[in-house]
Protein backbone atom coordinates (compact mmCIF):
# COMPACT_ATOMS: atom_id res chain seq x y z
CA UNK A 1 0.00 0.00 0.00
CA UNK A 2 3.01 2.27 0.87
CA UNK A 3 4.38 1.64 -2.55
CA UNK A 4 1.28 1.96 -4.61
CA UNK A 5 0.99 5.70 -2.50
CA UNK A 6 4.45 6.69 -3.52
CA UNK A 7 3.95 5.86 -6.77
CA UNK A 8 0.21 7.72 -7.01
CA UNK A 9 2.08 11.07 -5.70
CA UNK A 10 5.18 10.32 -8.13
CA UNK A 11 2.22 10.62 -11.08
CA UNK A 12 0.82 13.14 -9.67
CA UNK A 13 3.88 15.25 -9.06
CA UNK A 14 5.01 14.14 -12.79
CA UNK A 15 1.60 15.40 -13.88
CA UNK A 16 2.05 19.31 -12.39
CA UNK A 17 5.20 19.46 -14.09
CA UNK A 18 3.86 18.52 -17.41
CA UNK A 19 1.26 20.64 -16.54
CA UNK A 20 3.30 23.47 -16.00
CA UNK A 21 5.21 22.87 -18.70
CA UNK A 22 2.26 22.90 -21.20
CA UNK A 23 1.14 26.32 -19.94
CA UNK A 24 4.58 27.88 -20.20
CA UNK A 25 5.75 27.20 -23.51
CA UNK A 26 4.84 30.32 -26.33
CA UNK A 27 2.44 27.65 -28.83
CA UNK A 28 -0.31 26.31 -28.52
CA UNK A 29 -1.10 22.87 -27.83
CA UNK A 30 -4.57 21.36 -28.68
CA UNK A 31 -4.98 17.11 -28.38
CA UNK A 32 -8.31 15.00 -28.89
CA UNK A 33 -8.95 11.42 -28.25
CA UNK A 34 -10.43 9.08 -31.28
CA UNK A 35 -14.03 10.44 -30.14
CA UNK A 36 -12.58 14.06 -30.76
CA UNK A 37 -13.36 14.84 -27.56
CA UNK A 38 -10.57 17.73 -26.02
CA UNK A 39 -7.87 16.10 -23.43
CA UNK A 40 -4.98 18.87 -23.69
CA UNK A 41 -5.86 22.52 -23.91
CA UNK A 42 -2.95 24.81 -23.00
CA UNK A 43 -3.05 27.95 -21.61
CA UNK A 44 -1.00 29.90 -25.34
CA UNK A 45 -3.92 27.93 -27.10
CA UNK A 46 -6.80 29.80 -24.70
CA UNK A 47 -4.94 33.30 -25.42
CA UNK A 48 -4.98 32.63 -29.15
CA UNK A 49 -8.56 31.12 -29.59
CA UNK A 50 -9.74 33.52 -27.04
CA UNK A 51 -11.44 30.98 -25.08
CA UNK A 52 -12.01 29.75 -21.31
CA UNK A 53 -9.77 26.25 -20.85
CA UNK A 54 -12.89 25.29 -19.25
CA UNK A 55 -15.16 25.78 -22.32
CA UNK A 56 -12.85 23.53 -24.24
CA UNK A 57 -12.06 20.87 -22.27
CA UNK A 58 -13.59 17.42 -22.35
CA UNK A 59 -15.83 18.76 -24.70
CA UNK A 60 -15.95 17.45 -28.81
CA UNK A 61 -14.06 19.93 -31.06
CA UNK A 62 -17.03 20.43 -33.79
CA UNK A 63 -19.27 21.34 -30.57
CA UNK A 64 -17.09 24.32 -29.32
CA UNK A 65 -15.59 25.71 -33.01
CA UNK A 66 -16.56 26.72 -36.02
CA UNK A 67 -14.63 26.26 -39.53
CA UNK A 68 -15.27 27.47 -42.90
CA UNK A 69 -16.84 25.29 -45.37
CA UNK A 70 -13.87 25.22 -47.57
CA UNK A 71 -11.54 24.25 -45.10
CA UNK A 72 -12.55 21.44 -42.07
CA UNK A 73 -10.52 20.96 -38.91
CA UNK A 74 -6.56 19.87 -39.26
CA UNK A 75 -7.16 18.10 -36.11
CA UNK A 76 -10.62 16.19 -37.40
CA UNK A 77 -8.73 15.72 -40.59
CA UNK A 78 -5.83 13.90 -38.94
CA UNK A 79 -8.32 11.89 -36.92
CA UNK A 80 -10.37 10.47 -39.91
CA UNK A 81 -7.53 10.32 -42.29
CA UNK A 82 -4.21 9.75 -40.07
CA UNK A 83 -2.07 11.93 -42.01
CA UNK A 84 0.32 14.52 -40.60
CA UNK A 85 -0.48 18.30 -42.34
CA UNK A 86 3.13 20.46 -41.55
CA UNK A 87 2.24 24.64 -41.81
CA UNK A 88 -1.03 24.65 -42.69
CA UNK A 89 -2.81 27.72 -42.62
CA UNK A 90 -6.72 28.10 -40.62
CA UNK A 91 -9.44 30.48 -40.22
CA UNK A 92 -11.87 29.25 -38.31
CA UNK A 93 -14.59 31.09 -35.42
CA UNK A 94 -14.62 30.40 -31.83
CA UNK A 95 -17.87 30.45 -29.91
CA UNK A 96 -18.11 33.56 -29.82
CA UNK A 97 -17.75 33.95 -33.36
CA UNK A 98 -14.62 35.62 -33.18
CA UNK A 99 -12.61 34.85 -36.67
CA UNK A 100 -9.46 33.04 -35.78
CA UNK A 101 -5.93 32.20 -37.62
CA UNK A 102 -3.06 30.05 -36.56
CA UNK A 103 -0.72 28.02 -38.48
CA UNK A 104 -0.49 24.42 -37.79
CA UNK A 105 1.31 21.00 -37.38
CA UNK A 106 -0.85 18.70 -36.69
CA UNK A 107 -0.24 14.76 -36.36
CA UNK A 108 -2.36 11.64 -35.89
CA UNK A 109 -1.67 9.51 -32.33
CA UNK A 110 -1.31 5.92 -33.70
CA UNK A 111 -0.95 2.72 -31.36
CA UNK A 112 -1.54 -0.48 -32.65
CA UNK A 113 -2.38 0.30 -35.87
CA UNK A 114 -5.39 2.29 -34.86
CA UNK A 115 -5.51 6.29 -34.46
CA UNK A 116 -5.80 7.08 -30.75
CA UNK A 117 -6.22 10.78 -30.76
CA UNK A 118 -4.75 13.55 -32.60
CA UNK A 119 -2.42 16.54 -31.96
CA UNK A 120 -1.89 19.94 -33.09
CA UNK A 121 0.86 22.22 -32.49
CA UNK A 122 -0.47 26.26 -33.22
CA UNK A 123 1.07 29.48 -33.57
CA UNK A 124 -1.03 32.33 -33.65
CA UNK A 125 -0.87 34.59 -37.30
CA UNK A 126 -4.52 35.94 -36.69
CA UNK A 127 -3.02 39.56 -36.08
CA UNK A 128 -0.36 39.28 -38.83
CA UNK A 129 -3.47 38.41 -41.30
CA UNK A 130 -5.72 41.13 -40.14
CA UNK A 131 -2.67 43.35 -40.88
CA UNK A 132 -1.79 41.95 -44.60
CA UNK A 133 -5.58 42.12 -44.75
CA UNK A 134 -5.77 45.74 -43.38
CA UNK A 135 -2.50 46.91 -46.11
CA UNK A 136 -4.44 44.83 -48.91
CA UNK A 137 -7.26 47.37 -48.47
CA UNK A 138 -5.81 50.03 -47.90
CA UNK A 139 -3.05 49.47 -51.15
CA UNK A 140 -6.57 48.90 -53.24
CA UNK A 141 -7.98 52.62 -51.87
CA UNK A 142 -4.79 54.20 -52.00
CA UNK A 143 -1.72 52.45 -54.05
CA UNK A 144 -2.72 53.61 -57.79
CA UNK A 145 -1.67 52.36 -61.52
CA UNK A 146 -1.27 54.16 -64.88
CA UNK A 147 -5.18 52.13 -65.21
CA UNK A 148 -6.87 54.31 -62.06
CA UNK A 149 -6.39 57.52 -64.00
CA UNK A 150 -9.48 58.36 -66.15
CA UNK A 151 -9.40 60.22 -69.29
CA UNK A 152 -8.83 60.02 -73.17
CA UNK A 153 -8.17 63.57 -73.44
CA UNK A 154 -5.21 64.73 -75.40
CA UNK A 155 -3.82 66.99 -73.15
CA UNK A 156 -4.04 64.08 -70.16
CA UNK A 157 -2.88 61.44 -72.71
CA UNK A 158 0.21 62.95 -73.22
CA UNK A 159 1.23 63.18 -69.64
CA UNK A 160 0.73 59.84 -69.62
CA UNK A 161 2.46 58.49 -72.19
CA UNK A 162 5.63 60.73 -70.38
CA UNK A 163 5.04 59.54 -66.81
CA UNK A 164 5.33 56.12 -68.20
CA UNK A 165 8.34 56.93 -70.04
CA UNK A 166 9.54 57.75 -66.62
CA UNK A 167 9.08 54.30 -65.03
CA UNK A 168 12.19 52.95 -67.27
CA UNK A 169 15.09 54.96 -64.66
CA UNK A 170 15.31 56.06 -61.44
CA UNK A 171 15.83 59.49 -62.38
CA UNK A 172 14.06 62.23 -59.78
CA UNK A 173 10.38 63.62 -61.19
CA UNK A 174 8.77 67.18 -60.69
CA UNK A 175 5.05 66.90 -60.73
CA UNK A 176 3.43 70.36 -61.19
CA UNK A 177 -0.17 70.82 -60.92
CA UNK A 178 -2.93 72.82 -59.29
CA UNK A 179 -4.44 71.01 -56.28
CA UNK A 180 -6.94 68.04 -56.87
CA UNK A 181 -5.72 67.54 -60.11
CA UNK A 182 -4.24 63.88 -58.83
CA UNK A 183 -0.23 64.54 -58.50
CA UNK A 184 0.02 61.59 -55.80
CA UNK A 185 -1.98 59.53 -58.51
CA UNK A 186 0.82 59.73 -60.82
CA UNK A 187 3.94 59.60 -58.26
CA UNK A 188 2.32 56.30 -57.14
CA UNK A 189 1.58 55.01 -61.08
CA UNK A 190 5.21 55.99 -61.38
CA UNK A 191 6.43 53.91 -58.53
CA UNK A 192 4.23 50.91 -59.25
CA UNK A 193 5.08 50.80 -63.20
CA UNK A 194 9.31 50.69 -62.10
CA UNK A 195 11.64 48.06 -60.94
CA UNK A 196 11.28 49.91 -57.16
CA UNK A 197 7.49 48.23 -57.29
CA UNK A 198 8.07 46.12 -54.56
CA UNK A 199 10.07 48.26 -52.57
CA UNK A 200 8.79 50.95 -49.69
CA UNK A 201 6.33 54.02 -51.42
CA UNK A 202 6.61 56.63 -48.87
CA UNK A 203 4.68 59.84 -48.93
CA UNK A 204 5.43 63.21 -47.14
CA UNK A 205 3.67 66.38 -46.73
CA UNK A 206 6.34 69.34 -46.62
CA UNK A 207 4.18 72.15 -45.29
CA UNK A 208 1.65 69.45 -42.67
CA UNK A 209 4.85 69.99 -40.03
CA UNK A 210 7.17 72.85 -38.70
CA UNK A 211 11.14 72.93 -40.18
CA UNK A 212 12.51 71.21 -37.69
CA UNK A 213 9.97 68.32 -37.39
CA UNK A 214 10.46 68.04 -40.75
CA UNK A 215 13.90 68.30 -41.33
CA UNK A 216 14.27 65.11 -37.92
CA UNK A 217 11.57 63.25 -39.99
CA UNK A 218 13.22 63.57 -43.52
CA UNK A 219 17.26 62.63 -42.30
CA UNK A 220 16.64 61.20 -38.46
CA UNK A 221 18.22 61.67 -35.56
CA UNK A 222 21.32 60.65 -33.68
CA UNK A 223 20.81 59.72 -29.64
CA UNK A 224 21.82 62.37 -27.75
CA UNK A 225 21.29 65.21 -30.46
CA UNK A 226 18.79 67.23 -28.41
CA UNK A 227 16.81 66.64 -25.57
CA UNK A 228 15.00 63.23 -26.21
CA UNK A 229 16.64 62.37 -29.22
CA UNK A 230 16.64 58.53 -30.22
CA UNK A 231 18.45 57.03 -33.08
CA UNK A 232 15.54 57.34 -35.33
CA UNK A 233 15.42 56.31 -39.38
CA UNK A 234 14.61 59.03 -40.87
CA UNK A 235 12.24 58.51 -44.09
CA UNK A 236 14.83 58.58 -46.64
CA UNK A 237 16.55 55.57 -44.74
CA UNK A 238 12.68 53.91 -44.51
CA UNK A 239 12.50 54.28 -48.05
CA UNK A 240 15.57 52.68 -49.31
CA UNK A 241 15.45 51.15 -52.74
CA UNK A 242 12.19 52.56 -53.40
CA UNK A 243 10.49 56.21 -53.72
CA UNK A 244 9.75 59.19 -51.52
CA UNK A 245 7.14 61.30 -52.58
CA UNK A 246 7.61 65.06 -50.74
CA UNK A 247 4.67 66.93 -51.41
CA UNK A 248 4.45 70.80 -51.51
CA UNK A 249 7.98 70.62 -51.80
CA UNK A 250 7.99 74.84 -52.37
CA UNK A 251 7.11 75.03 -48.82
CA UNK A 252 10.42 73.97 -47.39
CA UNK A 253 12.78 76.87 -45.96
CA UNK A 254 15.96 77.33 -48.44
CA UNK A 255 17.88 75.64 -45.57
CA UNK A 256 16.09 72.87 -45.73
CA UNK A 257 16.11 72.76 -49.48
CA UNK A 258 20.02 73.10 -49.55
CA UNK A 259 19.90 70.22 -47.34
CA UNK A 260 17.97 67.92 -49.43
CA UNK A 261 19.86 68.90 -52.41
CA UNK A 262 22.74 67.91 -51.43
CA UNK A 263 21.18 64.52 -50.33
CA UNK A 264 19.84 64.22 -53.93
CA UNK A 265 23.18 65.08 -55.42
CA UNK A 266 25.73 63.12 -52.73
CA UNK A 267 22.91 60.08 -52.86
CA UNK A 268 23.87 60.14 -49.08
CA UNK A 269 22.38 61.36 -46.15
CA UNK A 270 23.27 62.89 -42.52
CA UNK A 271 21.21 62.39 -39.59
CA UNK A 272 20.73 65.09 -37.25
CA UNK A 273 23.65 65.24 -34.52
CA UNK A 274 25.52 62.49 -36.60
CA UNK A 275 29.08 63.03 -37.89
CA UNK A 276 28.70 60.26 -40.48
CA UNK A 277 27.03 60.01 -43.75
CA UNK A 278 24.69 57.16 -44.79
CA UNK A 279 24.17 56.16 -48.37
CA UNK A 280 20.73 55.91 -49.32
CA UNK A 281 19.34 54.74 -52.75
CA UNK A 282 15.96 56.35 -53.09
CA UNK A 283 14.21 57.87 -55.94
CA UNK A 284 12.50 61.34 -55.04
CA UNK A 285 9.62 62.68 -56.64
CA UNK A 286 8.64 66.25 -55.46
CA UNK A 287 4.96 67.70 -55.98
CA UNK A 288 4.30 71.52 -56.20
CA UNK A 289 0.91 73.39 -56.68
CA UNK A 290 2.27 76.33 -58.23
CA UNK A 291 4.01 77.43 -61.40
CA UNK A 292 8.25 76.43 -60.98
CA UNK A 293 9.08 79.66 -62.02
CA UNK A 294 6.59 82.11 -60.17
CA UNK A 295 8.08 79.58 -57.11
CA UNK A 296 11.95 80.59 -57.72
CA UNK A 297 10.66 84.42 -58.72
CA UNK A 298 9.09 84.81 -55.17
CA UNK A 299 12.13 83.15 -53.33
CA UNK A 300 9.91 80.03 -52.43
CA UNK A 301 12.24 77.24 -54.45
CA UNK A 302 15.72 77.28 -54.98
CA UNK A 303 16.73 77.10 -58.53
CA UNK A 304 19.39 74.91 -58.31
CA UNK A 305 17.04 72.22 -56.31
CA UNK A 306 14.64 73.05 -59.44
CA UNK A 307 17.20 71.93 -62.50
CA UNK A 308 18.32 68.95 -59.79
CA UNK A 309 14.51 67.83 -58.96
CA UNK A 310 13.00 68.25 -62.41
CA UNK A 311 15.25 66.39 -64.58
CA UNK A 312 11.70 64.71 -65.35
CA UNK A 313 8.98 67.62 -65.10
CA UNK A 314 5.25 66.66 -65.62
CA UNK A 315 2.31 69.72 -65.69
CA UNK A 316 -0.87 67.80 -64.75
CA UNK A 317 -3.92 70.03 -66.73
CA UNK A 318 -6.55 70.84 -64.56
CA UNK A 319 -10.17 69.62 -64.97
CA UNK A 320 -10.81 72.99 -67.29
CA UNK A 321 -8.36 71.98 -69.55
CA UNK A 322 -9.65 68.75 -70.43
CA UNK A 323 -13.21 68.90 -69.97
CA UNK A 324 -14.38 66.36 -72.18
CA UNK A 325 -12.88 63.70 -69.14
CA UNK A 326 -15.14 64.71 -66.66
CA UNK A 327 -18.49 62.27 -67.48
CA UNK A 328 -15.99 59.06 -67.28
CA UNK A 329 -14.38 60.43 -64.19
CA UNK A 330 -18.16 61.23 -62.87
CA UNK A 331 -19.00 57.49 -64.18
CA UNK A 332 -16.11 56.38 -62.64
CA UNK A 333 -17.14 58.47 -58.54
CA UNK A 334 -20.85 57.04 -59.29
CA UNK A 335 -19.43 53.48 -59.72
CA UNK A 336 -17.09 54.11 -56.91
CA UNK A 337 -20.06 55.46 -54.08
CA UNK A 338 -22.62 52.85 -55.91
CA UNK A 339 -20.19 50.14 -53.96
CA UNK A 340 -19.97 52.28 -50.45
CA UNK A 341 -23.18 53.82 -50.48
CA UNK A 342 -24.77 50.46 -51.89
CA UNK A 343 -26.46 52.50 -53.86
CA UNK A 344 -27.80 51.73 -57.99
CA UNK A 345 -27.40 55.57 -59.39
CA UNK A 346 -27.26 55.23 -63.09
CA UNK A 347 -25.38 58.22 -64.15
CA UNK A 348 -26.30 61.93 -64.68
CA UNK A 349 -29.07 63.84 -66.47
CA UNK A 350 -28.37 66.35 -69.49
CA UNK A 351 -28.68 69.19 -66.76
CA UNK A 352 -26.26 68.19 -64.39
CA UNK A 353 -23.69 67.47 -67.20
CA UNK A 354 -24.10 70.78 -69.02
CA UNK A 355 -23.87 72.24 -65.91
CA UNK A 356 -20.61 70.22 -65.26
CA UNK A 357 -19.33 71.73 -69.05
CA UNK A 358 -19.79 75.07 -67.81
CA UNK A 359 -18.07 74.62 -64.59
CA UNK A 360 -14.80 76.20 -64.02
CA UNK A 361 -13.61 73.75 -61.75
CA UNK A 362 -11.25 75.37 -59.15
CA UNK A 363 -10.97 71.88 -57.17
CA UNK A 364 -10.04 69.76 -60.18
CA UNK A 365 -11.44 66.35 -59.88
CA UNK A 366 -10.97 66.19 -56.25
CA UNK A 367 -13.99 68.54 -56.22
CA UNK A 368 -15.84 67.04 -58.76
CA UNK A 369 -15.55 63.57 -56.85
CA UNK A 370 -16.94 65.65 -53.55
CA UNK A 371 -19.87 66.71 -55.83
CA UNK A 372 -20.63 63.32 -56.95
CA UNK A 373 -20.65 61.77 -52.79
CA UNK A 374 -22.81 64.78 -51.77
CA UNK A 375 -25.13 64.77 -54.57
CA UNK A 376 -25.34 60.57 -53.78
CA UNK A 377 -25.48 61.08 -49.66
CA UNK A 378 -28.86 63.01 -50.17
CA UNK A 379 -30.48 60.78 -53.38
CA UNK A 380 -33.53 58.47 -52.29
CA UNK A 381 -34.40 56.34 -54.73
CA UNK A 382 -33.90 57.92 -57.79
CA UNK A 383 -31.10 56.46 -60.34
CA UNK A 384 -30.08 59.77 -61.93
CA UNK A 385 -28.23 62.74 -60.11
CA UNK A 386 -30.80 65.77 -60.99
CA UNK A 387 -29.67 68.92 -60.53
CA UNK A 388 -31.26 69.80 -57.15
CA UNK A 389 -29.36 66.87 -55.95
CA UNK A 390 -26.20 68.89 -56.37
CA UNK A 391 -24.83 70.57 -52.84
CA UNK A 392 -25.95 74.23 -52.81
CA UNK A 393 -22.43 75.61 -52.25
CA UNK A 394 -21.70 74.46 -56.40
CA UNK A 395 -25.46 75.74 -57.24
CA UNK A 396 -24.47 78.67 -56.09
CA UNK A 397 -21.69 79.44 -57.84
CA UNK A 398 -22.12 77.41 -60.97
CA UNK A 399 -25.54 78.71 -62.27
CA UNK A 400 -24.52 78.00 -65.88
CA UNK A 401 -22.05 80.70 -66.36
CA UNK A 402 -21.60 81.63 -70.18
CA UNK A 403 -18.65 81.01 -71.81
CA UNK A 404 -15.94 83.62 -70.79
CA UNK A 405 -14.65 84.42 -73.88
CA UNK A 406 -16.34 88.41 -75.14
CA UNK A 407 -19.12 87.22 -77.50
CA UNK A 408 -18.10 90.10 -79.91
CA UNK A 409 -14.77 88.11 -80.38
CA UNK A 410 -16.83 84.49 -81.12
CA UNK A 411 -19.52 86.54 -83.22
CA UNK A 412 -16.32 88.49 -85.57
CA UNK A 413 -14.64 85.04 -85.46
CA UNK A 414 -17.66 83.15 -87.15
CA UNK A 415 -18.28 86.50 -89.58
CA UNK A 416 -14.87 86.14 -90.92
CA UNK A 417 -14.75 81.99 -91.23
CA UNK A 418 -18.44 81.87 -92.76
CA UNK A 419 -17.57 81.14 -96.10
CA UNK A 420 -15.01 78.61 -95.35
CA UNK A 421 -16.69 75.64 -93.38
CA UNK A 422 -14.47 73.00 -91.66
CA UNK A 423 -14.90 70.03 -88.90
CA UNK A 424 -15.55 71.28 -85.70
CA UNK A 425 -11.88 70.31 -84.06
CA UNK A 426 -10.64 72.54 -86.94
CA UNK A 427 -12.86 75.17 -85.98
CA UNK A 428 -12.20 74.92 -82.35
CA UNK A 429 -8.32 75.19 -83.28
CA UNK A 430 -8.99 78.09 -85.34
CA UNK A 431 -10.95 79.72 -82.64
CA UNK A 432 -8.11 78.51 -79.69
CA UNK A 433 -5.37 80.44 -81.92
CA UNK A 434 -7.43 83.49 -82.88
CA UNK A 435 -8.33 84.46 -79.16
CA UNK A 436 -4.72 83.72 -77.84
CA UNK A 437 -3.26 86.11 -80.50
CA UNK A 438 -5.65 88.35 -79.57
CA UNK A 439 -5.25 88.35 -75.16
CA UNK A 440 -1.60 87.91 -75.82
CA UNK A 441 -1.60 91.26 -78.30
CA UNK A 442 -3.92 93.17 -76.03
CA UNK A 443 -1.13 92.15 -72.84
CA UNK A 444 1.78 93.07 -75.11
CA UNK A 445 2.99 89.47 -75.46
CA UNK A 446 3.21 89.18 -71.59
CA UNK A 447 3.04 85.10 -71.03
CA UNK A 448 2.27 85.42 -67.22
CA UNK A 449 -0.28 88.20 -67.79
CA UNK A 450 -2.06 86.20 -70.56
CA UNK A 451 -1.77 82.81 -68.75
CA UNK A 452 -3.25 84.58 -65.85
CA UNK A 453 -6.30 86.16 -67.52
CA UNK A 454 -7.24 83.10 -69.60
CA UNK A 455 -6.90 80.53 -66.85
CA UNK A 456 -3.94 78.65 -67.67
CA UNK A 457 -0.44 77.60 -66.63
CA UNK A 458 2.53 79.33 -67.92
CA UNK A 459 3.66 75.83 -69.54
CA UNK A 460 -0.28 75.39 -70.75
CA UNK A 461 -0.22 78.45 -72.54
CA UNK A 462 3.73 77.82 -74.06
CA UNK A 463 2.28 74.33 -74.92
CA UNK A 464 -0.73 75.83 -77.13
CA UNK A 465 1.34 78.60 -78.63
CA UNK A 466 3.90 76.01 -79.38
CA UNK A 467 0.67 73.06 -80.89
CA UNK A 468 -0.61 76.43 -82.36
CA UNK A 469 2.44 77.88 -84.15
CA UNK A 470 1.22 81.42 -82.95
CA UNK A 471 3.99 83.99 -83.65
CA UNK A 472 5.12 86.00 -80.55
CA UNK A 473 7.64 87.52 -82.22
CA UNK A 474 10.45 86.49 -79.44
CA UNK A 475 8.66 88.69 -76.94
CA UNK A 476 8.29 85.86 -74.17
CA UNK A 477 8.22 87.76 -71.24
Amino acid sequence: MGEHQQTLEYLQYVNKIYERILNEVDIGLHAVDETGKTIIYNKKMAEIESMDIQDVLNKKLMDVFMFTEEQDSTLVQALQNGKEAVNVKQTYFNNKGKEITTVNHTFPIIENGSIQGAVEIAKDVTKLERLIKGNMKRNGNTRFTFDSIIGNSPAIYEVIENAKRATRTSSYVLIVGETGTGKELFAQSIHNGSSRSAAPFISQNCAALPDNLIESLLFGTKRGAFTGALDQPGLFEQAEGGTLLLDEINSLNPGLQAKLLRALQEKTIRRIGDTKDTPIDVRVIANMNEDPIDAIANNRMRKDLYYRLGVVTLFIPPLRERKEDILPLAQRFIEKYNVLFQMDVKGMNEEVLQSFLSYDWPGNVRELEHIIEAAMNIMMDEDMIMYAHLPFQYRNKSQFKENVSPASNVQSFINANANSPVDLKAQMDSFEKYYIEHVLKQHQYNISKTAKLLGLSRQSLQYRIKKLEIDVHHKFS
